[in-house]
C-alpha cells in the first residue's frame, strides 16, 4: 500500500543505487525478524526536502557556519528566544507542509503487517505520524507542539502561529535558506522588532516541545524505549549516523543484548564496527524493495 512519491534529493548526499546483494541481505535480516525495533534519524526525512545537520556536502554543518540553538541559551536569554521564534515563524509554513516520503510509508506498512514492533525517531518533523505510524516514540519531541516552561500548558504550534501573526501584523522578513528544525536564517536587524507572546495561562516562557542541544531526554521516555527494545529481537537504524548519544545508547543496549543490528545510512555511523549489516543507500530507494 506504499504510494510512490518523487523524492526531493536536494539535501540527500550522492550515493550508488542499492546493490542487489545488499538488498538480499537486508531482506534476509527483515524476514528473520519477528519483532523489529527501528530507529530513524534525519536521513529518512531528507527525501522529503528537510535538510539534516551532518551529511557530507549537503548538511547544515557542511553548508553554513550556523549551529542550532542551545537549551541553556534559550532559557536564559530573551534575545535568543526572540531570534529563535522569529526564524521559526518565517520557516513554519514551509516546514509544517513537508510530507512523508516512501521510506516513512514503508515503515508504516511494516507496522500494520505486524513486522515492526516499535519505531523510535530522533526527528522532530512529525512525518512518521503523518504517514500513519502509531507504535512510535518521538525521542526528541516534536516541533508541532509547544509548552510553557513555567506551568506546563500545551498548545499546538499552528495555534501559536496565529498568536505570532496577531502580535506582528506588519512584520515581514525574507528568509535566507532553511535549517533542519524548521527555522530559517535571518539577520539580527530583521529579528529586532519581532514580538514573542508569553504563555496565555501564566505569562511564562513558551518553548517548542523538543529536546534542544544541551538538554536531556526525560528518564521516563528513556525507560519506555528500553522496555520496547527489550521486547524486540532485532534493530534497524535508518537514516542516522548515531552521533548523538540519546539515540546511540539504544544501539549499545541492543549490542549488549546481542541483537542483530542493521544500519541503512549514506556515510559512516558510530555503529559500523559492530553492526551485523551496513548498507550505504537512500532509505526511500532501498526500503521499498523489502517485502
Amino acid at each position: 500500500s506504499v504510494s510512490r512519491t518523487s523524492p526531493n534529493l536536494t539535501f540527500v548526499p550522492a550515493c550508488l543505487p542499492p546493490d542487489p546483494v545488499e538488498v538480499e541481505e537486508l531482506q534476509h535480516f527483515v524476514s528473520n525478524s519477528k519483532r523489529l525495533f527501528v530507529m530513524t534519524g534525519a536521513g529518512i526525512s531528507t527525501e522529503s526536502g528537510i535538510p539534516d545537520y551532518r551529511s557530507e556536502g549537503v548538511g547544515l554543518y557542511a553548508r553554513t557556519d550556523r549551529r542550532p540553538v542551545q537549551h541553556a541559551e534559550f532559557v536564559r536569554s530573551a534575545s535568543a528566544r526572540q531570534r529563535y521564534w522569529a526564524r521559526n515563524f518565517v520557516g513554519w509554513p514551509q516546514f509544517s507542509s513537508h510530507q512523508p516520503n516512501t521510506a516513512h510509508l514503508v515503515l508504516r506498512d511494516w507496522e500494520r503487517l505486524g513486522k515492526l514492533h516499535w519505531l523510535v525517531t530522533q526527528n522532530v518533523d512529525a512525518l512518521h505520524t503523518k504517514a500513519g505510524s502509531q507504535r512510535v516514540t518521538e525521542l526528541h519531541g516534536c516541533t508541532h507542539r509547544v509548552f510553557c516552561l513555567a506551568c506546563g500548558d500545551r498548545i499546538l504550534r499552528s495555534e501559536l502561529q496565529e498568536h505570532f501573526e496577531a502580535l506582528n501584523p506588519t512584520w515581514k522578513a525574507e528568509a535566507f535558506g532553511v535549517a533542519p528544525d524548521g527555522d530559517v536564517f535571518l539577520t539580527d536587524e530583521q529579528v529586532r522588532n519581532f514580538q514573542v507572546p508569553a504563555c496565555r495561562k501564566c505569562g511564562g516562557i513558551l518553548k517548542p516541545d523538543v529536546t534542544f542541544f544541551g538538554d536531556t531526554v526525560s528518564q521516563e521516555k528513556v525507560s519506555f524505549v528500553h522496555q520496547r527494545l527489550a521486547e524486540s529481537d532485532s534493530m534497524l537504524v535508518a537514516g542516522s549516523s548515531m552521533q548523538v548519544y540519546s539515540g546511540y545508547r539504544f544501539a549499545l543496549a541492543a549490542r549488549e543484548k546481542q541483537l542483530p543490528i542493521a544500519v541503512l545510512n549514506i556515510g559512516p555511523t558510530r555503529l559500523d564496527h559492530f553492526a551485523s549489516l551496513k548498507l550505504n543507500s537512500r532509505c526511500g530507494e532501498l526500503l521499498p524493495l523489502i517485502v
